[in-house]
C-alpha cells in the first residue's frame, strides 16, 4: 500500500462479512489472485446434472464422437463467453448486473435483471436444494425437507459473509470433490461405461444436425446461465493488464475442464442407466461405491449455490429494492426452499425446461454486454459513474435484447412451449439461443450510436447522480 492510500475495509478477510453490495471496487480494496477464478468456477461445475445431459446423447441416436464433439464444441464456446466477461469484472471492478445499464440504462435494465438473474437464481437454487438434499436424504434416511433445510442455513450464511468467504470455500470444495467425482467416473465407467454408434431408430432421433445442434446446445446453455455472474467474481481483483489476462484464462478454463469432463462421462455411462431420476441412476452408476458419490452430489449443491444465492442477492440490489444484501439473500433462500419442497418430484424434466428458458433471455443480454463493451466504450473506467446515473433511464440496448428474445421465440424448442419454426423443422435442432444472440447483436449495431432512448434532466442545481453508489458502500 503506498503513503496516503486508505487502508481497505474488506480486504481479504475471510470471516467479515462484506460490507460491498453493487458499489464500484475502489482501488484500496482490490486483492487476490487470477487462480481464484479457476477454483470458483471448477468447484461449481462438479455437479451431477451435467451428467445427466450427457444421458441423452443415446436418446437423439447420436454417436459417441459425434456427442463428445457436441460437449466440446459447446462448452468452449460458453468458456470463452465466461473468460471474456469475467475480464469485464477485473477491468471495471463492478457487477455484471451494474455493466448492463450502459447500454440498457438505469430503468431499462430491471426487465432483464429481474428475469435473467433473481427469478433464474432463485430457480437454478432451487433445482440445486433439491438435488442435495435428495442426495443427503438417501445418505441419511433422514426426511428431504430437513436436509434440503440443512442445506439451504449453510448456503445462507455463506453467502452473507460474501465474496471473500465464497472464494475460499471454492477452493476447499475444489480439492474435496475432484477426488469424489473421479471415484464416481472410475467406478461409473467400469461399471456401465460404453460407446456406441448412432441410432436413426433411437427415440429421439431428429436427425443428425437436429440432435447434434440441440444436444450440445445444452452444455453452452449451462454456461450462458452463469454469464450474468462472471463478473461477480473477479471485480475484486486487481486491474492491471497481467491479471485481466490471466483471469481470463483461469475463468475459461475452470468452466471447459468440468464441462467436458462430466459431460463426457454421461455420455458414456448413459446407455447403461436405466431410471431418468437422478439419485436413483446415481445408485445404479455407483453401486457399492454410492456412499462417497451421494456425499459428491450433495456438497456440490453447496459450491453451486454459493454462487446462485449472492449472485441472485446482488441482482436485488440491483434493482433498487431496499433491502440490505443479507436480507436479499434471506429472502431468495426462502423462495428456493419453499420452491424445492414444491418441486422434488420431476427434477430432470424441470431442470431442462429452466435451462432452455434461461438461454433464450440470456444470450441476447450477453451479446450486447459484450459489444457493448468492445464498440460501445464501456471498457472505459472514467465512464463507471455512468453506470450509477438514474437519468439515463431507458437506452437501445434494451430495444436489442428484447428483439433479440423475441425473435427466438418462433424457434423455441420445449415442453413448455415449442415455437412454429420448431414445429415445422424439428430437423434443425434448437436455435432458440443463436437466433436470440444474432439478433440482440444486429440490432444492438444498427442503434448503439443513437442517442439515448430516454434520459432525465437532472433539476437545477442537481450534480446528476440520484445516488452515488460509486463511492458510498451498500451494506
Amino acid at each position: 500500500m503506498t503513503e496516503g492510500t486508505p487502508a481497505p475495509v474488506y480486504g481479504s478477510a475471510v470471516t467479515k462479512v462484506e460490507p460491498f453490495g453493487v458499489d464500484h471496487i475502489p482501488d484500496n480494496e482490490r486483492h487476490g489472485r487470477p487462480s481464484s477464478q479457476f477454483f470458483v468456477w471448477f468447484a461449481a461445475g462438479l455437479n451431477f446434472p451435467i451428467i445427466l445431459l450427457g444421458f441423452s446423447a443415446a436418446w437423439f441416436g447420436l454417436s459417441f464422437s459425434a456427442a463428445v464433439a457436441a460437449i466440446v464444441v459447446g462448452a468452449a464456446v460458453g468458456s470463452l463467453l465466461m473468460a471474456v466477461m469475467s475480464r469485464m469484472g477485473v477491468r471495471l471492478g463492478v457487477p455484471q448486473q451494474i455493466q448492463a445499464r450502459g447500454p440498457l440504462g438505469f430503468f431499462g435494465n430491471f426487465l432483464p435483471v429481474a428475469y435473467i438473474n433473481v427469478f433464474a437464481g432463485v430457480g437454478w437454487a432451487a433445482v440445486t436444494v433439491i438435488l442435495g438434499g435428495k442426495a443427503f436424504a438417501e445418505l441419511t434416511h433422514l426426511p428431504f425437507w430437513l436436509c434440503a433445510g440443512v442445506l439451504t442455513a449453510i448456503q445462507l450464511v455463506v453467502a452473507i459473509y460474501g465474496y471473500n468467504m465464497i472464494n475460499y470455500l471454492q477452493r476447499v470444495l475444489t480439492y474435496v470433490l475432484t477426488p469424489l467425482f473421479l471415484l464416481i467416473t472410475v467406478v461409473a465407467v467400469v461399471r456401465g461405461g460404453s460407446l456406441f454408434h448412432a441410432d436413426p431408430h433411437a427415440s429421439g432421433y431428429i436427425g443428425f444436425t437436429g440432435g447434434w445442434v440441440t444436444f450440445g446446445g445444452w452444455f453452452l446453455s449451462f454456461l450462458v446461465a452463469w454469464a450474468p455472474f462472471a463478473s461477480d467474481y473477479s471485480r475484486y481483483l486487481p486491474d492491471t493488464p497481467d491479471v485481466v489476462r490471466r483471469t481470463a484464462w483461469y475463468t475459461g478454463l475452470g468452466n471447459f475442464v468440468t464441462i467436458c469432463w462430466l459431460g463426457i462421462l454421461g455420455v458414456v455411462v448413459g446407455g447403461s442407466a436405466t431410471s431418468s431420476d437422478s439419485i436413483t441412476a446415481l445408485h445404479e452408476l455407483a453401486g457399492p461405491f454410492a456412499l462417497p458419490a451421494l456425499i459428491a452430489v450433495g456438497l456440490s449443491a453447496l459450491a453451486q449455490n454459493f454462487l446462485n444465492v449472492y449472485g441472485g442477492a446482488i441482482s436485488v440490489q440491483t434493482l433498487k429494492i431496499p433491502v440490505t444484501r443479507s436480507q436479499a439473500v434471506t429472502a431468495i433462500c426462502l423462495l428456493a426452499y419453499v420452491i424445492s419442497l414444491w418441486g422434488a418430484a420431476g427434477t430432470e424434466a424441470k431442470f431442462k425446461i429452466f435451462l432452455n428458458l434461461t438461454a433464450y433471455f440470456i444470450a441476447p443480454f450477453a451479446a450486447v454486454l459484450l459489444l457493448d463493451f468492445y464498440l460501445g466504450g464501456r471498457s472505459d473506467p472514467s465512464r463507471i459513474a455512468e453506470l450509477y446515473d438514474r437519468r439515463r433511464v431507458l437506452d437501445w440496448g434494451f430495444v436489442a435484447w428484447a428483439g433479440g428474445v423475441a425473435a427466438s421465440v418462433p424457434f423455441w424448442q420445449s415442453s413448455f412451449y415449442t415455437g412454429p419454426f420448431a414445429s415445422a423443422y424439428p430437423g434443425a435442432g434448437d436455435l432458440s439461443m443463436f437466433v436470440a444472440a444474432g439478433a440482440g447483436a444486429v440490432l444492438y449495431l444498427l442503434t448503439y450510436r443513437l442517442r439515448p432512448l430516454w434520459v432525465r434532466r437532472a433539476p437545477s442545481g442537481s450534480p446528476g447522480l440520484a445516488a452515488n453508489e460509486a463511492s458510498a458502500a451498500v451494506r
